[in-house]
């Protein structure tokens, strides 16, 4: 019963899309990230997808943690909203892995959904059930903010919470709507 509370703690906050309409109309049309539950399904995901594996043997990938905890992944320029089939996600952003399978780098850069870093629990939960090893939380955490004045999607980098276009400050707390807990 403990174990259940805890996970369902570590998977308690939904994102939903937040980036432009035409980017969520033109993912419609792609198709949803593969579900990877196990180890021999994420190294069969890995294998035809080896014309993207970069010159140090690592390959990057778009990932979602759907709305009811599963990792999903596409490749690396694909829409995080068209990997999440288009609904809301516990986390998203990029996974990089070896070729044998290793997580060596994860992190939140979504602006689609523009999750907290909070959200590395639900990555984490996804994780332990496949099993991956992985480096216990996002190897680069992204901090986003919504300007309450010009609507903007914003990247925080080195505590500076201003807007980059309007340059309205912007609130310490996440703040793109909330939704239920």
């Amino acid at each position: 019963m403990h174990e259940k509370r805890n996970e369902e703690k570590r998977m308690s906050r939904l994102y939903f899309y937040v980036g432009p309409p035409e980017i969520l109309e033109a993912s419609q049309a792609s198709p949803p990230g593969t579900i990877i539950q196990t180890r021999t399904e994420l190294l069969s995901w890995i294998k035809p997808h080896a014309y993207e594996i970069a010159g140090d043997g690592t390959l990057t990938t778009t990932f979602v943690i759907d709305q009811v905890g599963l990792l999903r992944l596409a490749p690396r320029r694909s829409e995080h909203v068209a990997c999440a089939t288009g609904g809301p996600v516990r986390s998203a952003g990029e996974m990089t892995f070896s070729q044998s399978g290793e997580l060596v780098e994860v992190n939140n850069h979504s602006t689609g959904f523009c999750p907290e870093p909070e959200s590395w629990t639900a990555c984490e939960a996804a994780l332990d059930r496949i099993p991956i090893k992985h480096p216990g939380g996002f190897t680069t955490p992204v901090v986003f903010r919504h300007c309450p004045k010009c609507k903007e999607r914003n990247v925080i980098k080195d505590d500076w919470f201003y807007c980059d276009l309007c340059e309205t400050p912007l609130p310490e707390q996440w703040n793109f709507h909330l939704n239920s807990e």
